[in-house]
């Protein structure tokens, strides 16, 4: 094959656009042109070697999706541009994934959409939703496209929502059902701004706290509750507390000095499911300062380089515990002011 222009292109033919199956034979034909016109059939511009035409027709065996594009049929002494299709090789839509869930009870609910494997060619969705007998409204949100969300206009109803999804693209259709009560999709959004921190001189304790989801809307009369739970990272069980009431919780049992990952999830007091699990955080209990201790060796290179300028506290006590006196080995300790005494009686 080979790319070049074609002096004649720019003539007025009509465009269509043909959709085929991965896998499919396809034929085309050059517009009104007869079976044995001399013809040349060009793909994105290129060439078509004349092993794939038939006559005048083209012949295209088992396509697959590099074979998508712009075809074109020229008349063959003239160059006259006589047919040109767009061929746009896909598949017809498997079973859609639908999704409903209320994550702003009492207001509402939504229902979300995809499909498990892509076709490469649009499609189209149409949703219906229908409470008993009622037909509902789903209004379809602008981001994201595949989305749309219905208003409650009874609480607390016993009767049944049916929500039916159908899909359809030039190579088929496929369409799933959902039927539910208004009680079981409740799931609320994660608990927001999650924060951990260690508890000063509480060496197995930890401070979680966090916020209600801001698209809970009336937490008042639709409490939730919570349930935590944490692990050092050098483990990977998980311990966990479920909560009543309250945004936060402190952690006792806590493994000193071991950094811990925590989250949290949310579910109303009575209905539905429980959240997603927040965004993690990281945190480790207080650990105490290590205090500073002086050596022998440093205290000796002090007192050799300025005896007079060294003042140790009366009640620092200097232990050699690998000191012998007599034939047991035994710890020998003396206070700190009279080692400087003894330098000093040397100098006088």
């Amino acid at each position: 094959m080979r790319s070049w222009g074609h002096p004649k292109d720019s003539g007025l033919v009509e465009s269509h656009i043909q959709y085929e199956r991965v896998g499919a034979d396809v034929t085309m034909k050059c517009g009104s042109m007869d079976w044995d016109a001399a013809v040349t059939w060009t793909a994105n511009g290129t060439d078509i070697d004349e092993s794939h035409l038939n006559g005048s027709y083209l012949i295209l065996k088992n396509v697959d999706l590099s074979q998508s594009g712009q075809y074109s049929c020229y008349e063959g002494s003239s160059w006259h541009l006589k047919y040109q299709t767009y061929l746009r090789v896909g598949t017809p839509p498997k079973e859609p994934v639908l999704m409903c869930r209320s994550n702003n009870y009492p207001k509402g609910f939504y229902c979300s959409w995809h499909l498990p494997t892509p076709t490469y060619i649009p499609n189209s969705f149409n949703i219906s939703v229908i409470h008993g007998t009622k037909d509902m409204v789903c209004e379809k949100d602008a981001i994201p496209k595949n989305r749309c969300h219905i208003r409650y206009l009874q609480l607390f109803s016993t009767v049944k929502y049916k929500v039916t999804l159908t899909v359809t693209n030039a190579l088929g259709k496929n369409f799933t059902t959902l039927t539910f009560d208004e009680f079981a999709i409740v799931k609320p959004d994660p608990p927001e701004s999650v924060v951990a921190k260690p508890v000063p001189n509480n060496p197995r304790r930890l401070e979680v706290s966090w916020q209600n989801p801001s698209s809970w809307p009336d937490p008042e009369s639709f409490p939730l509750k919570f349930f935590l739970r944490y692990r050092p990272l050098i483990l990977d069980q998980w311990q966990h507390v479920e909560l009543s009431d309250g945004t936060s919780h402190t952690i006792t049992d806590a493994y000193a000095g071991k950094e811990y990952i925590i989250q949290v999830a949310a579910k109303d007091n009575d209905i539905g499911t429980w959240s997603d699990w927040s965004v993690a955080v990281h945190a480790t209990p207080w650990t105490e300062e290590p205090k500073h201790l002086t050596t022998e060796a440093q205290i000796t290179e002090t007192t050799s380089a300025s005896t007079s300028s060294f003042m140790a506290p009366p009640t620092t006590k200097i232990c050699d515990k690998g000191a012998v006196v007599g034939s047991g080995a035994m710890a020998v300790c003396w206070t700190a002011g009279l080692v400087v005494a003894a330098y000093s009686v040397l100098f006088i």
